[in-house]
C-alpha cells in the first residue's frame, strides 16, 4: 500500500490535484499553512487544543505544560479513529478544527485532501532521524511535504502457544510456506483445533501482511493522478494463501474478537495468532487462562532469508491547517513523541508502543506480565519494528475496509479459494469506483 513512496519528485500539491473536484481547488495555494513563511504566531502564552482518542493522554500533555507554561496543550478526548477523521473533517469546514490531531497513518490521505492538516516540514527540523525510515515515510505521503510526527507503530508479529507447539512436534514457521506446512501439522495433531483463523472483521491485519508482500495499493503520479491496484500481484498471493488454506480446512475461517475466537485462544484450540506488538493486551483478557504460556516470533517471510514486517494500526500526531500557531503546535508534537520523558510517560500512561526507535528500549518497557517466559520480548519487538515495510494510503481507505468486511466475510464463510480471489476483484472494484466518483484522476493498475 506503497503511493510512490521514495518518489520525491511529487509536490505535496500535485499530490492533491484529485481534490479540485471536491471544491478545494481555492484552498490548495495555501494548504499546510506554511508555504508562504508565516508561521501564524502571535505574541504572548498560546494555547492549543489536541484532539486525541488515546486513553491518559492529558496525563502527558501535563508533563509538558508544566515545562512550558507559554505553549499550554488541553487534551480533547475523542471516540475512535474513524469517529474522529469525520468530526475532523466537520470541523474543518466549519473553521474550528483544533490545532493538534491524532490521526491514524491510513487516515492521512484523507485528511490532507480535506485540507486538515497543515505541513509542518519547515518547523520539524531533524525529526526524521528519530523514526525507521518505513514509519517516516508513512507521514510524508510520497511527497516533500510532513503531515505529521509518528506516534505508536503496530509491526506485525508470529504468536504461538509454546507449550502446544512442544507438546506436538511443531515447528516455528520462518516461511510462509512453513507456516502452511505448520498448519497442517497442527490439524493432524490435533483434529479439533486450527493454527489460527482467518478473520475477515479486522481489514487492518490484510492490510498489513498484504504491506509485508510488496503489495501497492495506491500510487500516484508526479501530475496527481492516481492508480488503485488493490489486487496487485502481492495481494492476490495473500489472498489465495489464506483462501487456500481456509478451503483445505487447516485454518479456521472465525473472525477475531468474539466470544468464540476467545474461547479457541483460551481452550488452546487455536494455537497461534499473526497480530502485532500489542496482542499482550488483548490476550490478557481473552485467553486469561494461557499467561506464560505464549511466544513471539518474527513473521514468517515469503522468501527465504528475507527480513521485512507489515504494521496493524498506528498513529502520528498532526497539526491543523486552522491553527493560528503552528510552530507551537509543532514544538509539542515533536516533543510528545520523541522526548525521552514523554515516550516513558506514553508507554507507563497510555499503553501504546512509541514509534521512535529510542522510545522501543529501556526501563519502561518492561517485559509484558503476560510473557514472563520471554526476558527479551521488547528486544526482538524493536529489531522487528525495525523492519518495517513503508506503507502509504489513498483517499478513500475506508471505502475499501468496508468491501473487505463485506466481500472478504462472504468468502471466509464459503470457504472456497476462489472466493477469496472474487472478494479481492471485488475490493478494487469498489474502491476505484469511489475515487472516480469522487473526481480523482484514476485509473486502474
Amino acid at each position: 500500500m506503497k503511493m510512490s513512496i521514495h518518489s520525491r519528485q511529487i509536490s505535496r500539491r500535485t499530490m492533491l490535484a484529485g481534490a479540485a473536484a471536491l471544491g478545494l481547488t481555492s484552498t490548495l495555494a495555501a494548504c499546510g499553512g506554511s508555504d508562504d513563511g508565516d508561521s501564524g504566531e502571535s505574541s504572548g502564552p498560546v494555547k492549543l487544543t489536541y484532539w486525541s482518542w488515546a486513553p491518559n493522554m492529558e496525563k502527558v500533555a501535563a508533563i509538558w505544560n508544566k515545562k512550558n507554561p507559554d505553549i499550554t496543550v488541553t487534551v480533547s478526548k475523542q471516540g475512535s479513529g474513524a469517529e474522529t477523521l469525520t468530526k475532523l473533517i466537520t470541523a474543518k469546514k466549519a473553521g474550528n478544527a483544533p490545532d493538534l490531531m491524532q490521526a491514524e497513518y491510513q487516515s492521512l490521505p484523507t485528511l490532507v485532501s480535506n485540507d486538515v492538516l497543515a505541513d509542518i516540514s519547515k518547523y520539524i527540523g531533524d525529526a526524521k532521524s528519530d523514526f525507521a525510515e518505513g514509519l517516516w515515510d508513512m507521514v510524508t505521503l510520497g511527497t516533500d511535504a510532513v503531515y505529521g510526527v509518528p506516534q505508536d507503530s503496530g509491526p506485525l508479529m508470529f504468536y504461538y502457544r509454546e507449550d502446544l507447539f512442544k507438546k506436538h512436534g511443531l515447528s516455528v514457521p520462518k516461511t510462509w510456506t512453513e507456516f502452511a506446512e505448520t498448519a497442517r501439522a497442527a490439524k493432524k495433531a490435533v483434529p479439533d483445533a486450527f493454527l489460527t483463523t482467518f478473520s475477515a472483521n479486522d481489514p487492518g491485519l490484510f492490510a498489513g501482511l498484504s504491506q509485508q508482500a510488496g503489495a501497492k495499493w495506491w500510487t500516484v503520479d508526479g501530475s496527481g493522478k492516481w492508480t488503485v491496484g488493490i489486487d496487485d500481484a502481492a495481494t492476490k498471493q495473500v489472498a489465495d494463501f489464506w483462501g487456500g488454506l481456509v478451503q483445505e480446512g487447516v485454518i479456521d475461517n472465525q473472525p477475531m474478537y468474539t466470544p468464540a475466537w476467545n474461547n479457541a485462544l483460551n481452550k488452546g484450540t487455536h494455537l497461534a495468532w499473526v497480530s502485532a506488538v500489542w496482542a499482550p493486551g488483548v490476550l490478557v483478557s481473552s485467553a486469561p487462562d494461557t499467561e506464560g504460556k505464549w511466544r513471539m516470533a518474527p513473521l514468517p517471510q515469503w522468501k527465504s532469508g528475507d527480513n521485512v514486517t507489515g504494521s496493524w494500526g498506528g498513529s502520528s500526531t498532526g497539526v491543523s491547517t486552522d491553527t493560528k500557531h503552528a510552530e507551537a503546535a509543532v514544538k509539542f508534537a515533536r516533543w510528545i513523541n520523541t522526548d525521552p520523558e514523554a515516550l516513558a510517560a506514553l508507554v507507563k500512561e497510555v499503553g501504546i508502543y512509541p514509534a521512535a526507535t529510542k522510545g522501543q528500549s529501556g526501563d519502561v518497557l518492561t517485559t509484558p506480565a503476560f510473557f514472563p517466559n520471554q526476558k527479551d520480548f521488547y528486544d526482538t519487538a524493536a529489531e522487528i519494528a525495525a523492519t518495517t515495510a513503508t506503507a502509504a494510503w489513498g483517499p478513500n481507505v475506508q471505502t475499501a475496509y468496508t468491501s473487505f468486511n463485506d466481500d472478504f466475510g462472504s468468502a471466509a464463510k464459503s470457504k472456497k479459494e476462489n472466493q477469496f480471489a472474487s472478494a479481492l476483484a471485488t475490493m478494487q472494484k469498489k474502491t476505484f469506483e469511489d475515487m472516480k466518483k469522487q473526481g480523482f484522476e484514476v485509473t486502474e493498475a
